[in-house]
């Protein structure tokens, strides 16, 4: 493929082997002046992996209190709100415990 300006534009694959070659190229030359050649890229979370974790479980709980509202709620055909009330468990831990 040509371009008005007369340039060949190049693939993905030839773009990435160009810049492989221009990376061994340039540690070559730090390897000679002496210096450290870059070898690990670190990758700067936009999010950390422990705010992930907690905006998870938080997600979990959200969901699980949302689930118990509908089904009791919708399905069950009481007040969604009751499901928060500690009577409310009471009496289904009674109803479950039952002997």
């Amino acid at each position: 493929m040509e371009q008005e300006t007369g340039k060949k534009s190049l693939s993905r694959e030839e773009l990435r082997k160009a810049q492989k070659n221009k990376e061994s190229q340039q540690e070559e030359v730090s390897a000679t002046k002496g210096e450290r050649p870059k070898k690990y890229k670190f990758r700067i979370r936009l999010i950390p992996i422990w705010l992930r974790l907690i905006i998870l479980v938080i997600v979990m709980v959200v969901a699980i209190v949302a689930g118990a509202m509908f089904g009791y709620g919708v399905l069950g055909g009481g007040n969604p709100m009751d499901v928060l009330n500690k009577e409310t468990w009471q009496h289904i831990l009674d109803l479950v415990n039952k002997e």
